[in-house]
């Protein structure tokens, strides 16, 4: 099991992306196609879609998908547009289909695995082949229960291939037993690049000054290891004096009532980074995700869920519920730090910044990013992004 990490390199390269790669449209769209629609994003958990013809819908960039359990009870993955015309079958964000999928524009209506159950008014049509008039699928993994799709097949490995280095940490949360607290999937909508985002979550400097209450939590006992080949892990193990802050003081009392869990899961906190964008966070009374979805430049949706043991008692609850109030304060303190970083290369004294090795995992995301676009290399955006835009279509 993980304990520790090994310091940052000597002379690493201290300068994060250049400024322009927060504010470049033509770049933008490249990210699209070439991080978002090649690498994994984490839809749902199987609890959220339990029954036959329960579904979710997952978005980012041009790419939409449908996510539906079949009456085999198999998970399914499609692209969520009609064959007909292109309109999406299902509207809604989430809700259940008990029999077929009936698009709302002209009824053409398609069986639970996908395949074309038949065409409205099809006198006026040509014969139609059901199988390969159906949906069209998208790639999907079930990794412990947590449902993952693939809009377009790349060198990145499986998602038990990512995760696998991780599995004596998760083994005793029993994944796949989780239960959904309900709520919306998404749960913020921040006028921010979404690097910048992701700048903020993948460093723990800032904690001892920004988060007060996770800090009381675990301040002194927290590390990151940087990201490795597409997964990174950051640890905080709780602190064994008091605490200032009711909330956090409380939680850690009732955290130590738990005998679910070994040692030290059952008093740390885990979180398991996942290139590009999604987190999964391991805590002693409830197993969370979120991550961070591009919507446009300047625009990105925060969504994730909070998922709790199937046999949940009345001292767990207690303690999800103050684990809850500890991450919402987080949340609302590093939204407003986004906020200010992501301005910044938008101001006329902006130069550069400067990454402490507590930031290391900071430089090894943008590494990440320059390996699949090696055009973050350059100090300067290109004077004409439209033919690189060109050339990514093209491949």
């Amino acid at each position: 099991m993980h304990t520790e990490i090994n310091a940052p390199p000597e002379n690493w390269d201290r300068r994060g992306l250049p400024s322009w790669t927060y504010r470049s449209q033509g770049l933008f769209q490249i990210e699209l196609n070439k991080v978002f629609r090649t690498h994994w994003q984490l839809v749902c958990h199987q609890s959220d879609i339990a029954n036959p013809g329960s579904y979710t819908t997952f978005d980012v960039g041009n790419d939409r998908a449908l996510i539906i359990r079949g009456h085999d009870n198999e998970i399914r993955a499609f692209h969520n547009l009609c064959r007909h015309r292109g309109s999406r079958v299902v509207g809604a964000p989430h809700g259940r289909c008990k029999h077929v999928i009936t698009c709302p524009f002209h009824g053409w209506s398609y069986n639970l695995d996908g395949s074309l159950r038949g065409a409205s008014q099809a006198k006026f049509l040509p014969e139609l082949n059901k199988q390969d008039w159906g949906l069209k699928a998208i790639e999907t993994e079930i990794w412990n229960g947590f449902i993952f799709i693939r809009f377009e097949k790349s060198s990145q490995p499986s998602v038990a291939q990512l995760l696998g280095r991780f599995s004596e940490i998760v083994a005793p949360y029993h994944l796949d037993k989780l239960d959904g607290t309900g709520g919306a999937f998404t749960f913020a909508d921040v006028a921010a690049n979404w690097k910048s985002m992701r700048d903020v979550d993948n460093e723990g400097y800032h904690v001892a000054t920004a988060h007060p209450s996770l800090h009381e939590l675990y301040g002194k006992n927290y590390y990151d290891e940087p990201y490795q080949n597409g997964t990174s892990l950051s640890v905080g193990k709780f602190n064994k004096n008091s605490s200032s802050d009711w909330s956090v003081g409380l939680y850690k009392k009732l955290v130590a009532k738990l005998n679910h869990l070994p040692e030290p899961q059952n008093s740390a906190w885990y979180y398991i980074g996942i290139f590009p964008n999604t987190v999964i966070g391991l805590y002693p009374d409830s197993v969370i995700f979120y991550q961070d979805i591009p919507v446009g430049l300047k625009q990105t949706n925060q969504r994730g869920a909070v998922y709790k043991n199937k046999h949940e008692s009345r001292l767990m609850r207690a303690a999800r519920y103050l684990s809850g109030r500890i991450d919402g304060l987080t949340a609302e303190e590093d939204l407003q730090l986004t906020k200010w970083v992501d301005e910044a290369p938008e101001s006329s004294g902006f130069e550069r910044i400067i990454l402490s090795d507590l930031e290391y995992g900071v430089h090894t995301f943008h590494q990440h990013l320059r390996e699949i676009l090696p055009i973050l290399k350059e100090d300067n955006e290109p004077i004409s992004f439209e033919t690189q835009i060109d050339k990514n279509k093209s491949k």
